[in-house]
């Protein structure tokens, strides 16, 4: 490897980590970006650059990896996400948080330099404000999956004040991409929908037709997740984790989108225990500090997601 930025890649196989670790590598070189993940990688991924199987939670076998390939950065992706750990607290909570510790303390030992950790919406909850959720505000998460995150948060802001560690965290709302499957959100509706409406199925929706979330389309998380990580340490005045903001959508709204493209396209609405999941999350995010400190602008609305989604899956799917 070269004496450029080394960095690795921890949940390589996920939604968001298959399409940033292709944008890292074409950033700063195949050779300097790691992918891992505790299951194998797509060809992509394994022929573009280094692969390693990593479980995040062994220690020792981290340390191994990031001492061999001179790893300065991590990105860490790795988590059981909304719905999923619904279905398996335990192992969600030693997931989501030994994983976590086991990076902070390799850059608390300055072992590595910098950290990005995606927090999530999931950190609020039915007490939080739903309209332009404020960046500080109520936080009651009634998931598993947010109450994991917010402890994060805490604990990122705690390393980074007492050890001055450099972490840098995003809220995400729900992502849509089309590049890889549905991953156990929530939100994921708006992945699996897409994906109908191109095969000519009838969409079963878990969530009512008025549900609005907010979501972002994955060009644009790809975009604020190098965004911040490019940021002068200074302009990162958060160190918990920043609000970000792409859209809001309701299932009806996303299907009569889609249906200016597939006329035919038929949804139906059977609500299921994500209904509540969602019903405790924001309507609309509020994302004017990562505005104001580094910059962040959303390029995509529904109407250009569509479009790009679409024009993709077709040439994927048909």
């Amino acid at each position: 490897m070269s004496n450029a930025r080394r960095i690795l890649v921890i949940g390589s196989s996920g939604q968001i980590g298959t399409e940033l670790v292709m944008n890292l590598r074409a950033k700063y070189g195949d050779d300097n970006v790691v992918a891992s993940d505790i299951k194998d990688a797509s060809d992509e991924i394994k022929n573009s650059g280094p692969f390693v199987n990593l479980n995040v939670m062994d220690a020792k076998v981290l340390f191994n990896i990031v001492e061999r390939y001179q790893i300065k950065e991590i990105y860490l992706l790795a988590a059981l996400l909304s719905a999923t750990a619904e279905q398996k607290p335990m192992v969600a909570w030693d997931l989501n948080m030994e994983g976590l510790f086991n990076i902070l303390n390799l850059a608390k030992e300055k072992i590595i330099d910098k950290i990005y950790w995606p927090s999530s919406i999931a950190v609020f909850g039915p007490t939080t404000p739903q309209m332009n959720t404020p960046q500080f505000t109520i936080m009651e998460p009634s998931t598993v999956y947010g109450i994991s995150k917010l402890a994060g948060e805490r604990w990122c802001e705690y390393y980074f004040k007492k050890y001055d560690v450099d972490v840098r965290s995003l809220r995400y709302p729900g992502l849509i991409g089309y590049k890889s499957d549905p991953g156990g959100g929530t939100t994921d509706y708006a992945v699996s929908i897409y994906h109908d409406a191109i095969n000519g199925k009838t969409h079963n929706c878990f969530l009512g037709k008025d549900t609005t979330l907010p979501m972002m389309y994955m060009p644009d998380a790809i975009k604020a997740t190098l965004d911040i990580m490019e940021a002068p340490k200074e302009s990162v005045k958060i160190r918990s984790s920043y609000n970000i903001a792409g859209m809001s959508f309701s299932p009806e709204e996303i299907a009569n989108e889609i249906r200016t493209h597939v006329p035919d396209f038929k949804i139906e609405y059977n609500p299921d225990f994500r209904q509540q999941i969602a019903d405790s999350w924001p309507k609309v995010i509020d994302d004017s500090y990562a505005t104001n400190d580094w910059n962040w602008k959303a390029d995509y609305d529904l109407k250009g997601m569509t479009e790009d989604m679409i024009k993709n899956l077709k040439l994927i799917l048909v």
